[in-house]
């Protein structure tokens, strides 16, 4: 935090610098920054495979895919922390899905289906406006059914970043 008048290093922001970066982030696809060959697990995937994948990896999110690369939904690290200590949710989140996904032994049984996506032809503004507005930190990217990449708000912001020079 600064306080007015002292210099903070921040080079002032201009309106006219932020047409410019929106007429930039127009000519910038998701395809352009997405990561592409995500780390996946498969719907039939037993919940302790699961478990050691989160454990070895750090990634917030993973996308559950079916045999012929179709996404199925995303397992996140609150769904996780949730089945591994069940006992600590909150009673408000003791509900009948979280009763079924406790008992589940299979990815497609403690995945969240239907997950907000995103197509690889969007622009980068179109991103950027759909994760301020939805609060969404991450998108799996899918063209016609397949899971083609997946793309992070700091890849948006990298890339919007990058876009000022």
């Amino acid at each position: 935090m600064t306080v007015e008048g002292e210099f903070s290093g921040r080079q002032p922001f201009f309106e006219e610098e932020g047409l410019d970066l929106e007429e930039k982030c127009k000519d910038v696809l998701v395809r352009d920054i997405m990561i592409t060959d995500p780390v996946t697990i498969k719907g039939e995937d037993h919940v302790e495979k699961i478990f050691d994948l989160f454990n070895k990896e750090h990634f917030h999110t993973y996308p559950v895919v079916d045999e012929n690369g179709d996404l199925l939904g995303i397992i996140d690290q609150n769904t996780i922390l949730q089945l591994l200590l069940t006992r600590r949710v909150s009673r408000l989140d003791h509900t009948h899905l979280m009763a079924v996904r406790s008992l589940s032994q299979s990815a497609r049984g403690i995945m969240i289906p239907h997950p907000v996506t995103i197509t690889s032809d969007m622009t980068l503004c179109e991103i950027a406006e759909t994760m301020i507005k939805h609060k969404v930190e991450r998108f799996c990217v899918v063209d016609e059914k397949k899971l083609v990449g997946i793309v992070c708000k700091s890849d948006v912001i990298q890339a919007i970043y990058s876009s000022r020079s």
